[in-house]
């Protein structure tokens, strides 16, 4: 082996050893031993079970090329058995040299035969090396055809090729199979992202699709943003980065009680049964005073009537989205009546606690529930601590515990504002948001209509100063919440 081709390995070891995308790293494979070889075309097979699988198709003569686009060449698998001589290669685990196809019985040559009469190309010479890994796998193929001598002629492959090949596929073997490991490993770890995220989701029948439904989003409006010529550009690791944080943002919610996530009223059940219950003691109370004579039959019938009118106040004070200052003067209202409890002692309709409760203004959590909700983001941040995430995903742990930030200042838990939030948790924010306004199982409000939601989105964003503008409005104009039209089945 010369100087120069043991140079030329080298160098081929450092190039494949760098690639971490396996279809680019075949590419490369198949290339750089061409190169070697200086051979016309080739191609490169990977085992499939009991099966060679075409994976990439090369002819120079011919200009031809298939499988760099991820797919694999649209031909059928080559079955293991010794008459194929890529096949018989893998199960010999040997090198075979063929100077002349067409003055060799030995093996089936068939297939190319019939790819010559299809294209006009003419094969002659071939050499036929199995890939090993590193645990002596056989993984693979390489099948080089018509070896090219200085003038550009076919000729016969050198001996000494073989020993060539041979070394730059030993490297290839063991390349493809840690990029396999590294895939497998990643795929491994998305894998449990997924079951994390799914077993908050689990935990209550509310909000199960939230954190699914902004991944979907998510992937969709960075590809928006990928199209246009805008200052937004997202390589494939920094998306993928992105969308493992959308996947862990409530990973918090695991510990967050249920009475507190599972809120759909303000009053707690138990509050709400003692309530009725006193109601119902203020109306028998009635009839039994009106039966001793204690009441006329019209001061009966006011307190019956005016107790069942306390009942629907608080009914629907209890469930409403939003109450308005008449809802609460007339809670206030009714906080101030009593009745002449079975003790004798006057007591209030409306007791402190339910009043306070009632008189939420918004949503369904008292500020110590809210403040128990809100702790969910630093818990995320202390949970995802534990993780030791690889360089390619180091921002994760920052923008998911983050995605309650505001640029005014007025989010949560860090105040953070202005410059002091990335992009990312801005789009994370506005993704959350969006699917909090139009989401339809949360216990506290009904879903919003899509454009209500985006009125409200584009109010934060450009009379509050809450939101980034320029990225609400691009989110806006994505329209990433549509699920993309199918192509008709042929």
């Amino acid at each position: 082996m010369r100087q120069e081709q043991i140079k030329k390995i080298l160098e081929v070891g450092v190039l494949l050893s760098a690639e971490r995308n396996l279809n680019r790293l075949l590419e490369r494979i198949l290339a750089c031993v061409m190169d070697l070889t200086r051979c016309d075309a080739g191609t490169l097979y990977l085992r499939d079970g009991e099966t060679l699988r075409f994976q990439i198709m090369r002819n120079d003569t011919l200009r031809t090329y298939s499988g760099g686009d991820g797919r694999a060449p649209e031909l059928p698998p080559v079955p293991l058995c010794r008459e194929n001589v890529c096949a018989l290669a893998l199960l010999d685990d040997r090198t075979i040299r063929i100077e002349d196809v067409r003055r060799c019985a030995d093996y089936d040559f068939s297939g190319p035969i019939r790819y010559d009469a299809l294209t006009g190309y003419w094969t002659r010479s071939m050499l036929v090396v199995p890939m090993r890994n590193r645990a002596g796998e056989r993984i693979g193929v390489l099948q080089l055809i018509n070896a090219l001598d200085e003038s550009g002629q076919v000729c016969a492959f050198a001996p000494e090729m073989g020993l060539l090949v041979e070394s730059v596929a030993s490297q290839a073997a063991i390349t493809i199979q840690n990029v396999r490991y590294i895939g497998e490993i990643k795929g491994l770890f998305q894998s449990f992202v997924r079951v994390m995220s799914s077993a908050v989701d689990e935990r209550t029948p509310y909000n199960g699709s939230h954190t699914r439904h902004m991944a979907a989003y998510g992937g969709r409006f960075i590809d928006y943003l990928n199209a246009q010529d805008g200052p937004y550009r997202f390589s494939p690791a920094r998306k993928e980065e992105l969308l493992m944080s959308i996947w862990l943002h409530d990973i918090g919610k695991l510990v967050t009680p249920l009475e507190v996530m599972n809120k759909m009223a303000r009053l707690l059940p138990e509050q709400h049964q003692a309530f009725l219950h006193r109601m119902e003691v203020i109306r028998c109370q009635a009839e039994i005073d009106w039966l001793a004579g204690r009441l006329t039959e019209a001061e009966r019938d006011g307190l019956i009537q005016a107790s069942r009118d306390a009942v629907q106040l608080v009914e629907e004070a209890n469930t409403a989205g939003y109450l308005t200052d008449g809802q609460l003067a007339a809670l206030d209202q009714l906080r101030t009546r009593t009745y002449r409890a079975e003790d004798g002692v006057q007591r209030p309709w409306l007791i402190r606690e339910e009043h306070a409760m009632l008189s939420i203004r918004k949503g369904t959590l008292s500020e110590e529930e809210r403040s128990i909700m809100e702790e969910h983001v630093q818990i995320t941040d202390k949970l995802l601590s534990q993780i030791h995430f690889s360089a390619d995903l180091v921002h994760v742990r920052e923008w998911a515990a983050s995605h309650h930030e505001l640029l005014d200042g007025s989010g949560y838990p860090n105040h953070r504002r202005g410059d002091e939030i990335p992009t990312e948790v801005r789009i994370i924010t506005i993704l959350d948001i969006f699917d909090a306004l139009v989401a339809d199982d949360r216990p506290y409000k009904p879903g919003m209509p899509v454009e209500k939601a985006l009125s409200i989105l584009e109010s934060m964003a450009e009379r509050e100063g809450k939101l980034d503008p320029a990225l609400t409005r691009l989110f806006i104009a994505s329209r990433c919440w549509e699920e993309p039209e199918q192509p008709p089945q042929t």
